[in-house]
C-alpha cells in the first residue's frame, strides 16, 4: 500500500535578498557615505585595504543593528502601511533567523574592526550598535514623543567612526560632526512622520505628531534647525576647515531653514497637504549628502 506524502510545512531558508533587506540597506547607504567622510577628512591616511575593512566593519554593524531592530519591532512593523512589507512581517524571514543573523553580523563586525584598526574605533562602533538597539529601540521609540531626539545619537556615530579609525582618536571636528547629525535627525524624522503620522498611530508609537500634533511637530522641527545649522556652519569660523565647506555649508543651512519656515507656516493637516514637509524631508538627506562631500572635498583640495 502506498503511503501519501506529507507536505513540508517547515518554512524555507530565507532567500538572501530577503537578509539583505533586514540590514537597511537605504539607511546604510548614508551610513556609509558619512562615515567615509570622517575617514577621508581625518590627517592621517590610512592604508587603502584598511579603510576598506573599515568601512566594511560600520556596514556590518549598521546592517546588524538594522537586523536586530527588525527582529524587535516585528509586530509593530506588521501594523504599518509603511513597513508591513518588510522580510518579518510579510513571513519571508522567521524571529530566529533575524536574530541570529543581527546579533552575527554585529559581534564580527566590532572584532573586525579592532583586529583591523584599533580599539577605540571598536568601542564607538559597539556602543553605537547597543544604543540604536537598546536605548532607541527598545526604551524610547515605544515610550517617549523625545525618541528621535535622544535616539538621533545612534546614527550620529559613523563620523566619529570613521575618524577615529584612522587616527586613534577623537578630536572637535568629527564631535562636530556628530552635533551635526544628532541635530539633523529630528527634523529630517518630524518631516516624514508628519505625513505618515497614521501609521504611528495605528502602532501605538508616541511619535512627535501623535501625541503633541502637527503644529507643536512642526515648531519643534523648524527650531531644531536653528541649532543644527549653526553648528553645521561652525567648523568654518573655528579654523577647522576651509572655504570649500563654510561656503557650502552656510547655502544649504540657508535653504534648509527656508524649507523649515515653510514647513512651521504650513496649515495641512492631511498628508495630500503636506508638500513643504515632503519637500524638506526629501533636500535634509541631500543636505548631508552635499556637506560631507563638501567636507572631504576641503580637506583634499585645500591646503
Amino acid at each position: 500500500m502506498t503511503s501519501l506524502a506529507i507536505p513540508d510545512e517547515r518554512p524555507l531558508p530565507a532567500e538572501w535578498r530577503d537578509l539583505f533587506a533586514l540590514t537597511k540597506p537605504k539607511v546604510m547607504r548614508l551610513v556609509l557615505y558619512t562615515a567615509a567622510a570622517g575617514l577621508l577628512a581625518a590627517p592621517v591616511p590610512l592604508h587603502p585595504v584598511l579603510a576598506f575593512t573599515a568601512l566594511l566593519c560600520i556596514a556590518l554593524g549598521a546592517g546588524g543593528a538594522g537586523a536586530l531592530n527588525m527582529w524587535y519591532e516585528a509586530e509593530l512593523d506588521a501594523k504599518m502601511r509603511r513597513t508591513a512589507g518588510r522580510p518579518l512581517p510579510a513571513g519571508r524571514v522567521d524571529r530566529q533567523t533575524a536574530l541570529h543573523f543581527g546579533v552575527g553580523l554585529s559581534v564580527f563586525s566590532v572584532v573586525l574592526m579592532g583586529l583591523a584598526t584599533n580599539v577605540l574605533a571598536a568601542a564607538i562602533l559597539a556602543i553605537s550598535i547597543l544604543f540604536y538597539l537598546v536605548v532607541y529601540t527598545m526604551w524610547l521609540k515605544p515610550r517617549t514623543a523625545q525618541n528621535i531626539v535622544i535616539g538621533g545619537a545612534a546614527g550620529a556615530f559613523p563620523p566619529l567612526l570613521g575618524w577615529a579609525a584612522a587616527t586613534g582618536n577623537v578630536t572637535l571636528l568629527p564631535l562636530l560632526l556628530f552635533a551635526l547629525i544628532f541635530l539633523w535627525t529630528p527634523p529630517h524624522f518630524w518631516a516624514l512622520s508628519l505625513f505618515v503620522r497614521s501609521d504611528y498611530a495605528a502602532a501605538g508609537i508616541p511619535m512627535l505628531p501623535v501625541v503633541a500634533g502637527v503644529t507643536a511637530t512642526r515648531r519643534q522641527a523648524f527650531l531644531y534647525s536653528l541649532p543644527m545649522a549653526a553648528v553645521a556652519v561652525a567648523p568654518w569660523p573655528l579654523g577647522l576647515t576651509g572655504w570649500i565647506y563654510g561656503a557650502t555649508a552656510s547655502a544649504m543651512s540657508a535653504v534648509f531653514l527656508l524649507l523649515a519656515a515653510r514647513v512651521l507656516a504650513n496649515r495641512a493637516t492631511e498628508p495630500a497637504g503636506m508638500k513643504p514637509e515632503k519637500q524638506m524631508f526629501a533636500f535634509s538627506i541631500l543636505y548631508l549628502f552635499v556637506l560631507f562631500g563638501a567636507l572631504v572635498a576641503d580637506a583634499k583640495l585645500l591646503p
